[in-house]
């Protein structure tokens, strides 16, 4: 897999009839290895180790509904009331971050409602802070740490 911007982590990988797999620390259970599994193991390991996340407030492929559509969102990272204050769209390295990921992560968000988002594909991370009030969005020049996520 290719190297990502990200620091280095032991990250378990196996093989198991022809597939190969990547050791979800969060759900406990080995996923189909793909790009975008690769930078969402990546993020998670860097969001608890360099941001101070608790594991046990990092959900994975949280489902939502939007409309009447059934959709999944990468990353969500809660606080201990289990309000979303985070929400990350990973992608795979070779794709762009564009517009479409932006309106992506937004459109979840409108369920969510979470205060911080990130798109990031392993190789560039964008983080914005969402004012729910004015509907608007500010980037910032570093992803937060968790004590600052819970900042009100």
């Amino acid at each position: 897999m290719q190297e990502l911007n990200l620091p280095h982590y032991p990250i378990a990988i196996k093989t198991d009839h022809s597939k190969t797999l990547i050791l979800d620390i969060i759900r406990k259970k080995y996923v189909i290895l793909t790009p975008e599994e690769w930078v969402r193991q990546h993020f998670v390991h860097f969001l608890i180790n360099e941001k101070k996340v608790p594991a046990t407030l990092i959900a994975i492929e949280q489902s939502l509904r939007l409309n009447r559509l059934e959709k999944r969102s990468d990353i969500v990272v809660y606080d201990n009331k289990l309000i979303p204050l985070l929400v990350v769209e990973c992608k795979a390295p070779e794709i762009n971050i564009s517009q479409k990921a932006f309106d992506q992560i937004a459109r979840y968000n409108m369920t969510i409602n979470a205060r911080y988002l990130i798109v990031t594909n392993g190789l560039q991370h964008f983080a914005c802070y969402m004012d729910h009030e004015k509907q608007a969005y500010t980037f910032l020049p570093d992803i937060p740490t968790y004590n600052e996520l819970k900042k009100p």
